[in-house]
């Protein structure tokens, strides 16, 4: 019998200090919380996880870099502002959230940066600005802009989290959010993983601020889902067929990789360019919205961090793992005073049993 669910679902109480505020002293520092293919549950360290994948099991990483896409300064006018870049559309364009006391309209230039530069207002798109800058949008990110640490981190962003706020494997700029599940991996977890056989491949999802947003309709099927590039390539999907020809499991690193892969999956299969193992390479915008009842069709298990109440990514894991276990997952994780969201714990969702 199929169920609906409303977004009182996916509520849970979470006491405001098991919010991680800091990363655990070490990358691989945190614990983990792992939800087995019987929906049981085991108390673990991150290192763990070695011992619970096989060989040919095929990790697939979101390679995408945060960028300094947070900006301060004021209008011509002299209020003052906070824009937050969303999204690069080209060298010296960007989409981006402006705060201000008004907004700001079409034509208004935006002082940045104590003076530094000024950035023209070229128009809205929804709740987006256009502007245009007087350089590539990224060298006067990298050299103006701060890491733009999500809300429910109270601290300014400082030179700790420049590092940390980062994966270790992360290239291809774009993101103005971590993909936090690969935080917790440092060079020698990844060697250590590469050396008992498990595979690695990457796919780039270009993480926005939307991801932070909670849903504010009741009825799910009316969320109009936030939309993130992504690109899905040729030897990820080599990889995937590997995997799946040596009997291995695709474990998403993150629910962003998550995204990706079922996105290119569906796009790939509607253009009837899927490979052998039900996807094929692909790119573009993504407003695929998981919510349970879904059929996951590439993803076998999921690493991932705890994510806020009401949330599209609790929706996203529920969807693999089931809402009860998940229900129950979080009970326990907040019980036990697991560490919650960017900076905090993590844990392993293998698909249940039939």
């Amino acid at each position: 019998m199929s169920h609906t669910y409303t977004v009182a679902d996916f509520d849970y109480d979470l006491p405001d200090e098991l919010i991680a505020q800091t990363p655990a002293t070490r990358r691989d520092g945190s614990r983990l919380l792992h939800l087995d293919a019987g929906s049981q549950l085991h108390d673990r360290q991150f290192p763990d996880l070695a011992g619970l994948l096989r060989p040919h099991d095929l990790l697939v990483f979101n390679d995408t870099r945060v960028i300094k896409a947070r900006l301060t300064g004021q209008k011509a006018t002299g209020g003052k502002i906070e824009v937050l870049v969303e999204r690069i559309v080209d060298t010296d364009r960007a989409l981006a959230h402006v705060r201000a006391s008004k907004s700001p309209g079409a034509g208004m230039r935006l002082v940045l940066a104590d003076g530094a530069f000024e950035a023209e207002v070229l128009g809205r798109q929804g709740e987006l600005f256009e502007l245009r800058f007087p350089a590539p949008v990224l060298d006067l990110l990298d050299a103006h802009g701060a890491t733009p640490l999500p809300p429910y981190i109270t601290h300014a962003a400082d030179q700790e989290d420049d590092t940390r706020y980062q994966t270790v494997y992360a290239r291809e700029p774009g993101a103005v959010a971590a993909p936090t599940a690969g935080l917790h991996f440092d060079q020698p977890m990844l060697e250590r993983l590469a050396a008992q056989g498990v595979a690695r491949a990457f796919v780039t999802l270009h993480v926005g601020a939307g991801t932070f947003q909670p849903v504010r309709v009741d009825n799910l099927s009316d969320h109009i889902m936030h939309a993130e590039w992504y690109t899905v390539p040729p030897e990820t999907v080599a990889a995937i067929e590997r995997a799946r020809q040596a009997g291995g499991r695709v474990i998403a690193v993150g629910t962003t990789s998550v995204r990706a892969l079922e996105s290119a999956a569906a796009q790939s299969q509607a253009q009837g360019a899927a490979g052998p193992a039900g996807i094929g390479a692909a790119s573009g915008d993504t407003r695929l919205f998981i919510t349970p009842g879904y059929t996951y069709h590439v993803v076998d298990a999921l690493l991932t961090n705890f994510h806020l109440p009401q949330s599209t990514l609790l929706m996203l894991v529920s969807a693999l793992a089931g809402v009860e276990p998940i229900r129950r997952a979080y009970a326990h994780a907040v019980a036990q005073r697991y560490r919650f969201f960017s900076y905090g714990d993590a844990m392993f969702i293998e698909t249940p049993q039939p």
